[in-house]
């Protein structure tokens, strides 16, 4: 069946990125015409057109927007350490304005937008907190503690605004750690032996095909407004039940209903309902006892 993204023009911004590479080669793969952003030379891109320039400059995202119908904007600094607090945060959220305020002044109806776990501000905190509650979803009260998420959090309120402003409809995916399978069956070693490491983003993971299939769905449901969804797998990327982990880790917390097994510690009601997204990429694990 033919893609409803096939033949239309859709920019990636980030498209030399790690998540902006999978999605680049699958839009490509489902039909649709790719302009790559990116701002290092990248000839692997599978994109018909690459132009490498600046997220944060006018004439850069203008060019990049000629004839494009649709936005994915992934471009960031991907963490509190990936430069100053300054750079990290000036970077992060001129970029997001820069492209959903040009994408809506065009008239382009829809952006999706790659925020971050780290939106609710516990995954990076310097101090030693907990969510408010289990499983985590996207109304968890925030608590802000680092440049990085709190760019994530203004690159949400910035798709309210081009909402409200222009009338585009903006998907923002709370993403987890987002990797390949190799690297998070890597992760799946660490938290075998520091599990404690995982309990402020609910052991959660995606692999980038899963965030390419996720944008995909962003594109095409049938929506309006601006809108925030966490996606994950469905299971943790640790070897333990996910009841065991939060009664060593998280005590105190409280939660709002059962999680069976090694399920995610994270709500994924939104993704599922709204978009009917469910990951395609999961670690079948042996659950293992765990001893603290």
């Amino acid at each position: 069946m033919t893609s409803p993204l096939a033949r239309r023009r859709v920019l990636v911004t980030g498209a030399a990125g790690r998540i902006g590479s999978a999605t680049t080669t699958h839009l490509v793969e489902l039909g649709a015409l790719v302009t790559a952003l990116t701002n290092v030379a990248a000839p692997d891109l599978k994109a018909d057109r690459v132009i490498v320039g600046d997220t944060r400059s006018e004439e850069d995202v203008a060019t990049a927007l000629a004839d494009v119908e649709l936005v994915v904007h992934l471009a960031a600094l991907p963490s509190p350490g990936s430069g100053t607090p300054y750079e990290v945060y000036t970077i992060n959220t001129v970029s997001t304005f820069n492209v959903l305020a040009q994408a809506g002044a065009l008239g382009i109806d829809r952006a999706v937008i790659a925020s971050s776990i780290n939106a609710y501000g516990g995954p990076y905190n310097p101090h030693e907190v907990r969510p408010a509650y289990y499983p985590i979803d996207e109304n968890v009260p925030a608590d802000i503690g680092d440049w990085y998420s709190l760019s994530k959090q203004n690159d949400e309120n910035t798709a309210r605004m081009a909402w409200r402003h222009w009338g585009i409809d903006v998907v923002s995916f709370r993403f987890p750690h987002t990797n390949s399978a190799d690297v998070l069956r890597q992760q799946v070693d660490a938290y075998r032996e520091n599990p404690g490491n995982g309990v402020r983003e609910g052991w959660a993971y995606l692999d980038t095909r899963d965030a390419a299939y996720a944008i995909e769905l962003g594109l095409t449901a049938s929506l309006s407004g601006a809108h925030q969804f966490l996606v994950a797998a469905d299971t943790t990327n640790a070897p333990y039940e996910t009841e065991a982990l939060l009664d060593a880790f998280a005590p105190g917390v409280p939660r709002l209903r059962r999680l069976v097994g090694r399920e995610v510690a994270l709500d994924l009601t939104a993704a599922r309902t709204v978009l009917g997204f469910k990951a395609r990429h999961q670690f079948d694990l042996p659950t293992e006892r765990l001893e603290i």
